[in-house]
């Protein structure tokens, strides 16, 4: 499988919190790294028991488009990822989880390969804030529609 598909499917396994489909794709020697935290995920059981055990439960993320030789949509039930691009042994991904209490977080992650899997996750969560009225004049509002223009 190239590299795309590689990415796209991880996305998807993510997004469908499928734990047994990431862990195959994921290198033996993987880890992810939450910086805003300042936290090291060391190990896929790690992950999974962080995930499973999330107060709340888990963010709801669906999957809208994947970029690479070309677009592609794909909906999933649990979670938004607006954007998959990259090349070779370099991706990002940019999504949006939106947890059961409605709570909503804009997301980057940047995905490295090695042997056919990924290899390094670094994911950074940021939550929505409404911008500044001192910039109103300045600036236009992103919207839905018009985010896939980025």
């Amino acid at each position: 499988m190239d590299t795309e598909e590689l990415v796209r499917r991880y996305g998807e396994a993510v997004a469908r919190n499928d734990f047994d489909t990431m862990k195959t794709m994921r290198h033996p020697d993987w880890h992810e790294d939450w910086p805003q935290s300042g936290e090291r995920i060391p190990s896929h059981e790690a992950y999974r028991t962080i995930h499973e055990d999330f107060p709340g439960g888990m963010p709801r993320v669906d999957l809208q488009q994947v970029a690479g030789a070309e677009d592609r949509w794909v909906m999933t039930p649990s979670m938004t990822i607006q954007r998959i691009a990259g090349s070779g042994d370099v991706w990002f991904i940019e999504g949006l989880n939106t947890y059961p209490s409605g709570e909503a977080y804009h997301l980057v992650q940047h995905l490295r390969l090695r042997d056919g899997r990924v290899w390094r996750a670094t994911t950074y969560f940021a939550p929505p804030f409404a911008a500044p009225a001192w910039r109103a004049s300045l600036v236009v509002p992103i919207t839905a529609a018009g985010a896939s223009d980025r």
